[in-house]
C-alpha cells in the first residue's frame, strides 16, 4: 500500500521531538486478577522523522525507568528493583522503529524494544490525533501508540500467589502512549 503526503492532511516532512508537558508514557496490568494497576514514567524523550513517503518515516525513544510513577512510593520503589526493571542496571527502556506500515484505515510502527536488556520485537498500533500550529506558532503533532508485550518476555517475571489461587500479577502489560510532538525548524 502506499500512502502520500497529501492523503494526511496537515503532514509535514521533518524532524519532530516530544513536547513531555503534552505527552504521557503509560502502562497497566492486571493486578489481583480483578482490576488493572496503572503507572506512567515521568522521564522520556522521542524523535520522529517523518519522510516524504510517510511510511518511511521514523522513531526512536528512551524512558528513565527509575521516574516510574504508579501513585504508590513502596510499589514504585519495588519496581525499580531487580524484581522488575532493575533501574541500576537497566537504566533505560527503549523503542527504535524498524518500519512503519498501513492496513486497511490503520497504522502500525514495528520496532525493537529493548528492558533490562532485552530486545525483543513490537508492533504499536497508531492513531493520528492530527497536525496543527499551536498559539505560538509551532507545528505540532499530536497521536497515541498502544501495544502489548508479556513482561516475563523481558525478565520482569516477578509474581506471587495468591490465597484463594492464581497469581498477584498478570502476564500481558499494555503500554499506552500519547504524544503531541513540534516540528524543528
Amino acid at each position: 500500500m502506499t500512502i502520500t503526503t497529501e492523503q494526511i492532511p496537515g503532514y509535514r516532512v521533518g524532524t519532530w521531538t516530544i513536547d513531555p508537558t503534552h505527552s504521557e508514557v503509560g502502562f497497566s496490568v492486571r493486578h489481583l486478577a480483578i482490576s488493572k494497576v496503572k503507572g506512567k514514567f515521568e522521564s522520556f524523550d522521542a524523535t520522529f522523522v517523518t519522510a516524504e513517503n510517510p511510511l518511511e518515516s521514523s522513531v526512536v525513544a528512551s524512558v528513565d525507568v527509575a521516574s516510574v510513577n504508579t501513585n504508590e512510593k513502596n510499589r514504585d520503589a519495588h519496581l525499580r528493583t531487580g524484581d522488575f526493571f532493575a533501574a541500576e542496571e537497566h537504566p533505560k527502556l527503549t523503542f527504535s522503529s524498524t518500519g512503519v506500515r498501513a492496513e486497511g484505515g490503520d497504522f502500525f510502527v514495528d520496532g525493537e524494544l529493548t528492558m533490562r536488556g532485552v530486545t525483543k520485537p513490537v508492533t504499536f498500533t497508531l492513531e493520528f490525533g492530527g497536525f496543527g500550529e499551536d498559539p505560538y506558532g509551532n507545528y505540532k503533532a499530536g497521536f497515541t501508540a498502544t501495544t502489548v508485550v508479556k513482561r516475563e518476555d523481558f525478565g520482569l517475571s516477578w509474581n506471587a500467589p495468591l490465597e484463594k489461587g492464581g497469581l498477584l500479577l498478570g502476564s500481558d502489560v499494555t503500554i499506552n502512549i500519547d504524544v503531541q510532538a513540534a516540528l524543528q525548524v
